[in-house]
This record gives structure tokens, sequence and C-alpha cells, in this order.
């Protein structure tokens, strides 16, 4: 789907005016809306605020690419608009956004948006395209760039039979260099950084392919063939990409951004010969180059969240139809049929319980996959199962405790670590036993020896650790409740989404399997604090923040309501000095008052959606106001007011 094709003459402005991203994006959705592919105006417009919510769209270099996808898009469309001044969009640069592109999409057409945006960041990247685009004096020119841009850079798809290989399109197994690039979302930094090797392997003469793992999925996959015969691999992401496959070859680790931003740097070490060889039964070889490398507290933190992140799906998901049960029952609260009284409440219940139970061993599963890759998957689903059914061999069945939460967190990283194991014994073996790994020694021997080790090992003292950990909980008096709910408060605002933040959402959700729905009260209070307070702050101390900070306040105060404690995070970012202990002040208050009231939370989130089942619901909502109140406040005092007519460029220095 060519760029040209969705975007109109009509839906290109040329120097604008807009002096404000807010300006620039609602002067964009007018453009899209009148070449008719928008059906909906306002639901497509609340479609690309929610996202810009989510995290910056700009990609740097003065570009930004917002994007909305909605059931009142009609047809996928484009607009486009070039300013006379830039204007700040959290670049990750810092630089102003000076060009934007907006993406229409239709709900119904999964990965449109994301074909367009991988499109768009792949010219975007060079220079010289876009310095055509800002030398163009009318719409007409501003397209005629694009038109040839898109020929040059993806002329096989106009015609199959004149793409046949050149020197800058190989045939297989010529490649002196591989890369392969992948971003936490899969977005733009994902070809952005694809584009930059390419083109820093090109200046010095060398033919490069780069795979990229994106949110549509894996293109420009590397071959077996193409992996053998490269001389070195660049591996430029943030996140898992089955480095299994490099086993023997010098390959070189770094982060998406030193992809970007350091090209030329990873092309000449690539070049000099001296990388070393990628083991990949013992991790990374001795003597690797610090650039990139993952230090064994980071290696666990990856893993760890790998397993988190696919974990809360089924924690969101599940919890939310349990919450629901609860909701729908109303007229049973407080016998021992609440949640499950009506059908309707039972239905919600049982789908609900089953999402929710399956969260240990997909826990498990995807931290043990991170440390041992693929085979290491099935073993670490089995010990996350053991550890939550608390199978135990020292101990009669009716006296099994699920080891909970963190016998499954051991499960995972020792059926990860299993795994390598087995992979270095297994590398002693005969070649003609090579196919019978994956089929048949991987899975037995890994889930024999995670079963062994849950159940003789692991789950009896987990199992005693779990019951005395229920009981102090359930058994703490008045006081060390409050300190507990003021540490778990503000430990969801000191890093907004960071180890410490996950740290306590996973025990509050751990601990709503025992009853302890007090802990989760504090926890999902204390992350909704920080958004809340900001916006409190944004409409009272209006001369401590820039135009544009001020016209995300209804954003802060619907994330926040909402739990989505990220929100907080472009402010934290350019003033984390007096943004961070002001929010953790609050969030501290307010979970503490929170545990002190006795207000609990069956629902692992929701946020205020779900009050009506919360234990003591206005007590809970005098806490949230108190903490939020606590924190504008602080931020009252801690911000100064910036000067007259400051730029939004200028506000991070005052």
């Amino acid at each position: 789907m060519r760029i040209t094709d969705l975007l109109p003459t009509a839906a290109v402005t040329i120097g604008g005016s807009a002096t404000t991203k807010t300006e620039a994006i609602d002067s964009l959705v007018g453009a899209i809306v009148k070449t008719g592919a928008v059906t909906d105006p306002e639901a497509y417009r609340a479609a690309v605020y929610a996202r810009e919510a989510e995290a910056t769209t700009a990609m740097g270099e003065g570009v930004a690419i917002p994007h909305g996808k909605s059931a009142g898009v009609a047809r996928p469309a484009l607009a486009a608009l070039t300013l006379k001044a830039g204007v700040d969009a959290d670049s990750p640069d810092g630089l102003p956004a000076t060009m934007f592109f907006l993406i229409a999409a239709p709900e119904s057409q999964d990965n449109v948006h994301l074909d367009v945006l991988a499109r768009l960041a792949t010219l975007l990247i060079d220079d010289d395209f876009r310095d055509g685009l800002y030398s163009a004096h009318t719409p007409a020119e501003f397209l005629a760039v694009i038109d040839a841009a898109e020929q040059a850079r993806f002329a096989s798809e106009a015609d199959p039979a004149e793409s046949a290989p050149t020197p800058a399109d190989p045939a297989p197994g010529v490649y002196r260099l591989l890369g392969v690039t992948a971003c936490p979302t899969g977005i733009a930094h994902t070809y952005m950084a694809a584009e930059k090797l390419e083109q820093a392997a090109a200046a010095r003469g060398v033919v490069m392919k780069v795979e990229t793992d994106g949110s549509v999925g894996v293109k420009n996959a590397l071959t077996p063939q193409e992996i053998a015969q490269a001389d070195a691999i660049i591996v430029a992401a943030d996140k898992d990409v089955e480095p299994a496959r490099f086993h023997g070859k010098p390959v070189i680790f770094a982060s998406v951004a030193d992809g970007i931003h350091k090209a030329d740097d990873l092309i000449s070490r690539a070049l000099d010969g001296q990388v070393p060889v990628y083991q990949d039964s013992t991790g990374r070889a001795a003597g690797q180059a610090a650039g990139g490398q993952d230090s064994a507290g980071r290696k666990v933190y990856k893993s760890l969240m790998n397993g988190v992140s696919f974990m809360l799906p089924f924690v969101i998901g599940g919890g939310i139809l349990i919450a629901l049960s609860f909701l729908v029952d109303s007229a049973n609260a407080g016998t021992s049929s609440f949640g499950s009284g009506n059908p309707a409440a039972a239905l919600l219940n049982q789908v609900g319980s089953l999402a929710f139970g399956v969260m240990f061993p997909i826990l498990a599963g995807y931290i043990a996959m991170a440390i041992g890759d693929r085979p290491a998957l099935m073993p670490g689903m089995v010990g996350g199962f053991i550890a939550k059914a608390g199978v135990s061999a020292t101990l009669p069945q009716d006296e099994w405790v699920s080891a909970g939460f963190f016998g499954a967190l051991i499960a995972g990283f020792a059926a990860g670590y299993i795994v390598v194991l087995l992979r270095k014994l297994f590398d002693r073996l005969p070649k003609a036993l090579e196919g019978t790994k994956p089929t048949l020694l991987f899975p037995v021997c890994g889930i024999l020896l995670i079963g062994l080790l849950m159940v003789f090992v692991v789950n009896p003292p987990m199992a005693l650790f779990n019951t005395w950990l229920n009981g102090v909980l359930l058994g703490l008096n008045t006081g060390s409740k409050l300190v507990l709910g003021l540490i778990l408060g503000g430990m969801m605002s000191i890093d907004f989404g960071g180890p410490l933040n996950k740290a306590a959402y996973v025990f509050g959700t751990a601990a709503i399997a025992t009853g302890a729905y007090g802990i989760m009260g504090s926890v999902m209070i204390g992350g909704m604090v920080p958004p809340i307070a900001i916006g409190l702050a944004l409409l009272v101390f209006k001369n401590r923040f820039t135009e544009d900070e001020r016209n995300t306040t209804i954003t802060d105060f619907i994330m926040g309501l909402s739990f989505i404690t990220e929100a907080a995070i472009p402010f934290a970012t350019t003033d984390p000095g007096r943004v961070i202990p002001s929010c953790v002040a609050g969030s501290a208050v307010a979970g503490g008052l929170s545990m002190l009231f006795g207000c609990g939370s069956p629902a692992p989130h929701g946020g205020i959606f779900v009050i009506a089942i919360i234990d003591k619901p206005l007590l809970y909502l005098v806490a949230l106001a108190a903490g939020s109140l606590v924190s504008m406040l602080l931020l009252g005092i801690l911000k100064k007011p910036l000067p007259q007519n400051v730029q939004p460029a200028q506000a991070i220095a005052a």
C-alpha cells in the first residue's frame, strides 16, 4: 500500500501555523475528515489522543507520526503537515517537531496502520528525503518527493519481474553483515534502526541484510544459509529475538537506540574482525565488548519482565471478569455465594477464574523462555502449574499449599537455566541424535528435572513461607497495616512502571488469591495518584507548566482514574527531582490511608471503574483525594513558575 495512494493533495499542508502539538494534530484530523475517509470524527480524534497518551509518537529528527485506529474510519488515509516553527512533541532527541504525518486506520484492518507507519519510518530516516519534503513549496511537490522515494526504495512492488538481484539486493548467502532490530512496541524505532544500519554499511561498500521484528511480525527474515555465511551479526534489540540461531557466529548485542544513533560504530566493530563468538549454551562469549552487553542483573530483570508482560493480560482480563461477577451479584454481598449467586455472575466468575488461574504458569513459562529460548517454555509452564497446585513430596495431598507467585518465579528461572544446562550437555551427543533434542530430550528431561526440583526442593518450604506470610498479612495490627500501605503506595510512584512499580503490583495481584484484598487496594490507589495529582497541578498551578503540558490535563485525569500510572512519565522525565518525590509522597499517603481504612480491591485493575466492588468505596475515594492533594501541593511548592513566554523546549531548563 503506497503512501501516495493514501495521501491526497488536499490533505497536505505546507508551512502550517500550529504552535502546539495539540493544534497540529487537530489540524491534521480536520484534513483527514475532509477526505471522506472518516465517518465519526470525534471517535477517531479520541483514538488518536488515546494513542498519544500511551507514549509519544515523535520519532526524532523533527518528525512525528501520530496515528489512530477506530471504527469511525471507513478506509485508510493519511494527512501531512509541515510547520514554520517547531512544536514540542516529546521527541526522544529533544528536538521540536516540524513535520507531522497522521495515519487513520479502520478498526477492521488489523495491521494497516503499522504497515504504513513502518513504511513512513523507513523513508523518513533518510536525511535527503526529509530535506526534499521541507523544500517542497506546494502539496504537489511534497507528494512528488514521496513518490520518487517510494519508487526508488520499494521498486520491487511496482513490477516483480524487474526486481532481479542487484549489487544492493544480492542472492541469499552473500551478505557480509546481517542484523536484527526490534523495539518493545515494534513500531517506528525497529525500522529506523534497520535503515540506519543498512545506510552505515552501504557507506563502507558493504551489503547488509537486516531482519525487523515489529508489531506486524518478522520481515526480511534471516535464513540459515545467510547466517552461516555472514562475517558478523548485529542484534540491535530491546527484546528477545531468538539468539539461539546465531550460536557459533560473531555477534554484537546492542540496544535499538544504539542501532539508530551509533550505527557507524556498530558497523565498524562488526568489520574489524574482533567480534566475540556467541555461545548459546552459556550466554555471550567471555570478553564481549561492553557496549550493548547485558549485566547479570539486567538479564534477570529482562527475563522477569518477559514473564510479567505475558502474564498481565491474564491477570487483568481474568481479574476484571471476576470483579464484574461481584458487581452483578451485589444482592448476595456478604454471603458465601457472593460472586456466583446468579447465572450471569457464575459465568463471569468461572471464565475469569480460569483465565486468572493460568497467570502463574504463564509467568514461569515466559521467564524460562527468555533464558533458555523456546525449549524452555514447556518446562517453565509445567513448573508454574506445579507451583500453583502446591504438589509436594513431603506432605500429604490434603496439606498441599500453593507456592504462589514466588514459587512460579523460582520455577521460571530454574526451568530456563535447566534447559541452558541441558543444551550444554547435549552438545556432546552424536550428530545423529540432533533431531531428537527438541522433540524428545529437551521436553522429557526438562519436565522431569523441573518436576523433581519443584516437588522436593521448592514447594515444601514455599508452602510453609506462604502460609506464614498470609497469616502475618491477615493478622497485621492497625499500625503495621499502615506502614505496609505506605510502602506499597510509594513504590508505585518511584519508577512509574519500572521494576519497583512492577514488584509492588505483582505482590498485590498475588495477594488477591489469598484474600488479602487490602494489599491490592493500596497498590492500585498508589498507582492512580500521580496522573491525577499532575492533572490537578496543571489546573491550580498553571504557571509551572508549559502550554503543551497543560493541554494534557484531561488525559491525565482519565489515565489516573483508569490506574495507568505511566501517564506521569513525560513529567517525571523532564523534571524528575521535583515530580518523583511529590508523587511518591502522595501515593504513599493514599496507600497508607487505604490500608488504614480497611479498603480492599478484589480486582487487579480498573481504577475508578471497579469502585463498586471495593470494600468501603467512599473511604477509598477519600484516600485517593487526600493522596492526590498532597502530591499536587508538593508539585506547586517544588516547581517554580516558568519565565514569561517560555518556549516548550526551554521548560526543562526552567
